[in-house]
């Protein structure tokens, strides 16, 4: 990842004929069940609907048609038990760790310099979502499913949606899997190819290590019903991912191990939003300041965080206001509540 200093806002949809983007023609034939699982929303993706299935929100024809450039992606990936190990989060540039029902987690993982061949399993949105991905121009979100109070702000939100759907085959089943922890989008056939590091409008810069900070080696964080610890590897220059007690790694084998963690100190709310079982789907509000720790190269560095609107990236500065750099490579962000977390 190359330094990038800027913020984008959003370019208005509108066309010349008056429409805002979406093709009443290009309803999505598909239906996307929602049930509950441990807590977790569950997507089926194409397969047959069921009674109390929730339909997938209408969307534009494919970002890979002819004419169109390319789009940041941002998938979302489950993060329970059954789900591990994912398949393509040590491609993402920016991983994003959200909370969920049931004091669960679940990840979003954005990819703008490299797309790989599978992401997986992929599951549905939430609101908070809506909100991060803002920042960025109009980028393809790839997602399983929503409840359907949520389908109508999918809609009318500034992005590509693209949940499964009679039209696509950019989703498949792995059969080796138990469902719905078996469900992989392939970016290759949502997109035409990888946005450019120019499309990470996040506010993050990379650049030589900011001075001070203090030796760090673990840091743990913890939701009620999950954790994720980072281990500073020297050898590797890298933080070694774990989760609930366990080494996270890749399909391969390999760890996950990004070059910058941030824990970001931030308000969750209850949202609008319930599960079948009446679960609240927390809100987690990406705008707005707050503290944070951004942990690279075996030390800790305390900041202060600020995104001013949702169409701004997020600004990480030292006590002092100098802005905070980032390592090269790939940052994952934890949400951390700030009513929760030491």
């Amino acid at each position: 990842m190359r330094q990038r200093t800027h913020t984008h806002r959003w370019r208005g949809t509108q066309r010349r004929d008056g429409t805002h983007g979406r093709r009443g023609a290009a309803l999505l034939t598909a239906a996307v069940a929602v049930s509950l699982v441990a807590g977790c929303t569950v997507g089926s993706g194409p397969e047959p609907v069921k009674e109390d299935d929730r339909r997938a929100p209408d969307r534009e024809s494919s970002p890979s048609a002819k004419g169109r450039g390319g789009s940041l992606l941002a998938v979302k990936v489950d993060n329970v038990r059954a789900a591990r190990p994912q398949t393509g989060l040590d491609a993402a540039d920016v991983v994003y760790v959200e909370p969920v029902e049931g004091g669960l987690s679940r990840l979003l993982a954005v990819y703008a310099t490299e797309l790989p061949e599978s992401v997986g399993p992929v599951r549905s949105a939430r609101e908070s979502d809506l909100e991060l991905l803002r920042q960025f121009d109009r980028p393809t979100l790839a997602f399983s499913g929503a409840q359907n109070k949520l389908l109508p702000l999918i809609d009318k939100a500034p992005l590509r949606a693209e949940p499964p759907g009679g039209e696509s085959d950019a989703y498949v089943r792995d059969e080796g899997r138990p469902a719905p922890h078996n469900l992989y989008v392939r970016p290759g056939r949502l997109l035409p190819g990888p946005a450019g590091a120019e499309a990470l409008t996040t506010g993050f810069r990379h650049g030589e290590a900011p001075e001070g900070g203090t030796a760090a080696s673990l840091r743990t964080v913890r939701y009620p019903s999950a954790s994720f610890t980072f281990t500073w590897s020297g050898s590797r220059d890298r933080w070694l991912v774990s989760m609930d007690g366990a080494p996270a790694r890749t399909a391969g084998g390999g760890r996950l191990a990004p070059a910058t963690v941030v824990v970001q100190h931030v308000n969750v709310r209850e949202s609008d939003f319930r599960d079948y079982l009446g679960n609240n789907s927390p809100y987690v509000e990406s705008v707005g300041s707050g503290r944070a720790e951004v942990l690279r190269d075996g030390r800790a560095h305390a900041a202060t965080w600020k995104r001013g609107a949702a169409a701004d990236g997020t600004s990480f500065t030292t006590a002092d206001g100098t802005p905070l750099n980032f390592a090269e490579g790939q940052v994952w962000v934890v949400y951390a509540d700030t009513t929760k977390q030491p």
